[in-house]
């Protein structure tokens, strides 16, 4: 009897209900907007966040986003968040935010970091951020922990 017992407490604990009752809404929120989007769309969301760091004064310099670049990218990441919020994740978006004002910036900060995994995951982008370690001096840094 305590098996059985045991094995309903385990499948009434791992069901679908319970496990969503145990997760928040801003992070339910924040799955959703993830789930819905496809990869050209968080490659995209991504370079959106690429192109508005490049505007940082010490990045500017360098960068060749233009005016009409940067406008055509808010217009797409305003229209796809748009879709997100009253089409995709409308209940969850509801619930989200009754239960936390700050609820877009927490499941958004989900987003943006998919957005960019989708970017890290690409073989160049990781040599390149690699690269400085033919820089490294390793006798230093053993030394340090020495």
């Amino acid at each position: 009897m305590k098996l059985i017992s045991t094995i309903i407490l385990i499948a009434a604990v791992m069901s679908p209900h319970a496990l969503a009752s145990t997760v928040s809404a801003t992070q339910q929120l924040g799955v959703c907007l993830t789930d819905s989007m496809n990869g050209k769309e968080r490659k995209n969301l991504a370079k959106w966040i690429y192109f508005g760091m490049s505007q940082h004064s010490t990045i500017k310099p360098y960068s060749n986003v233009s005016d009409a670049n940067l406008d055509q990218m808010n217009k797409y990441v305003g229209e796809l968040i748009t879709r997100l919020i009253t089409k995709d994740c409308k209940e969850i978006s509801n619930k989200a935010m009754e239960e936390n004002s700050a609820a877009f910036e927490s499941a958004f900060s989900i987003v943006g970091k998919v957005a960019m995994q989708e970017l890290m995951t690409e073989s160049s982008v990781s040599q390149s951020l690699g690269a400085f370690e033919k820089y490294l001096d390793t006798e230093k840094i053993e030394a340090a922990f020495k």
